[in-house]
């Protein structure tokens, strides 16, 4: 049976009716690796065109629980985009200077300029998640936060960005084995933190935080894509898919050339 990646607006998601492990009709590693080497070319023709044409921008926002992937996602799907026209911007615990100003403030600033494809490793959803989960903020602010953001992201849309939203869905269970590894391999022991523990012991409370926001910020015109992550290469192959149905809905043109061009000859 198939399993949506995205649902309507208005609908209420329950994480439940996902199966994080769904592999789709993929047979199996190697096809999806050949398919996501294709993507991956597309991708940087239209990342190209995109920077080219500088009208517009693309906003790649990804969330997901501790070990969803977000970081090797980006390693493997977004390889393809020139460096210069593609931007990494992580967020975590908010600097003074942050704190001092409105949530979205420093979401603002780190917003793509035209041409140019912006990810956000973790984003403004951190504060209707984490904030929400420890009670850093009065439940009477973080409840206002949903049509804030949604406003915020309507109002970024129109600007000329096109926002995708993906959450990357790990089971609990896969989770638990990622981080064991990590514990498990000297080379990768240094990712691992007891905090991750701690937060573990927290899964309950960040499904429900997870919900109501893919719920209630599932609009029209950045709607939320949930993305099955246990299995590593369908994680990525999925997220290809979506960026290249994006990118190609976009349809980035090559601006025209200076006129009168054709019979010069550069000596």
């Amino acid at each position: 049976m198939s399993q949506p990646i995205t649902v309507p607006p208005g609908t209420k998601i329950r994480l439940e009716d996902f199966d994080p492990a769904y592999a789709g009709d993929v047979e199996g590693k190697k096809e999806a690796r050949k398919e996501l080497k294709a993507n991956r070319r597309a991708l940087a023709d239209l990342g190209y065109r995109l920077y080219a044409e500088s009208r517009r921008a693309l906003l790649f926002v990804l969330q997901g629980m501790d070990t969803a992937g977000k970081d090797g996602t980006i390693r493997h799907v977004m390889r393809g985009f020139n460096p210069q026209s593609c931007r990494v911007r992580s967020f975590k615990q908010p600097s003074i200077e942050e704190l001092d100003h409105d949530f979205l403030w420093r979401i603002s600033r780190a917003l793509p300029p035209k041409g140019d494809v912006g990810i956000f490793n973790r984003s403004h959803y951190e504060d209707v998640l984490v904030v929400r989960v420890h009670d850093l903020v009065p439940k009477s602010e973080w409840r206002t936060r949903y049509d804030r953001i949604n406003a915020f992201e309507k109002l970024v849309v129109h600007g000329g960005t096109t926002i995708v939203k993906v959450f990357l869905y790990v089971s609990r269970e896969e989770q638990r084995e990622r981080l064991q590894a990590r514990l498990d391999n000297p080379d990768k022991r240094w990712k691992f933190s007891r905090a991750d523990i701690k937060e573990r012991g927290y899964w309950d409370e960040y499904v429900r935080a997870y919900e109501e926001a893919l719920t209630r910020c599932n609009t029209d015109c950045a709607p939320w894509h949930v993305v099955p992550a246990d299995r590593k290469w369908y994680r990525n192959l999925v997220v290809s898919r979506l960026l290249c149905k994006t990118l190609r809905e976009m349809d980035p043109q090559f601006p025209p050339a200076e006129e009168g061009l054709e019979g010069i000859v550069v000596e």
